[in-house]
């Protein structure tokens, strides 16, 4: 989230992944994964191999973004909390494939 809103500060630029990685404080792993993440949402535009911008890929996802960050501004800690919620909702589904049941 905070690569996206990164790039809606400035939609016009193009930015490498190093500039991303000092922006962000991040690692190189972390930012290339998030750029592939945002980029296959159809959020951002590969302008080459190395620099990417905000570019949705219509309206409706630029104004989810927007909304999103809006609503990040206000309650950061309640978006924090829906994330995490739905990744470990994922793991316990995952977790649940592997057990055995009676039949």
């Amino acid at each position: 989230m905070e690569l996206l809103f990164l790039l809606l500060r400035d939609p016009a630029r193009c930015w490498s992944s190093p500039e991303l990685v000092d922006a962000l404080r991040a690692s190189e792993l972390v930012v290339s994964q998030a750029v592939d993440s945002l980029h296959a949402a159809g959020l951002i535009v590969r302008e080459s191999d190395d620099l990417v911008r905000y570019g949705p890929a219509s309206d409706d996802l630029h104004e989810l973004v927007e909304a999103s960050q809006a609503l990040y501004m206000r309650s950061p800690d309640a978006v924090l909390r829906l994330i995490m919620r739905s990744r470990s909702d994922n793991l316990v589904a995952f977790a649940d494939a592997f057990r055995f049941r009676k039949d």
